[in-house]
């Protein structure tokens, strides 16, 4: 006799919702990686402008020059400030994910519990049955014995 869980499908469905929530945040991970270092490039090109127009006023370059230099620091300081909030919106994504893949885990658990718990009754009761049987043929053996 082969145990048969009757909520198989079920376990099934658990377990296949909670790799579909492992994919779903390995995603959003590596969409706020992508966010990171988009956002860590702004601030290294910052830096480099930033050092550009020390240079040029150093060089005795143009007026018109360093004032470019400082329209583009200026809309790099913009660009930080928007991938920032992309940056925010991406860790409260991952945070979002995580919470469901929890959840999805948690369930599954229940289940697979469950599952286990049927098994070990099943296994009991066929264990009994099995008790049972022998001591039937012994019995029938000893009543054999005495006639």
């Amino acid at each position: 006799m082969k145990f048969q869980y009757s909520f198989q499908k079920v376990v099934d469905l658990k377990s296949n919702e909670k790799s579909q929530a492992e994919w779903v945040l390995s995603s959003a991970v590596g969409q706020l990686q992508a966010e990171e270092q988009t956002l860590q490039q702004l601030i290294s090109e910052k830096e480099r402008a930033s050092h550009a127009i020390q240079s040029a006023a150093e060089a005795c370059v143009s007026l018109a020059s360093i004032q470019q230099l400082q329209a583009y620091i200026r809309h790099l300081e913009q660009c930080i400030e928007r991938k920032n909030k992309e940056v925010r919106q991406a860790q409260m994504n991952v945070q979002s994910k995580q919470s469901i893949l929890t959840d999805k885990m948690l369930d599954e658990q229940v289940w697979l519990k469950a599952r286990e718990k049927a098994k070990a009754r099943f296994q009991k009761e066929l264990l009994l049955h099995e008790q049972n049987e022998l001591d039937e043929m012994a019995s029938v053996r000893y009543a054999m014995r005495a006639r």
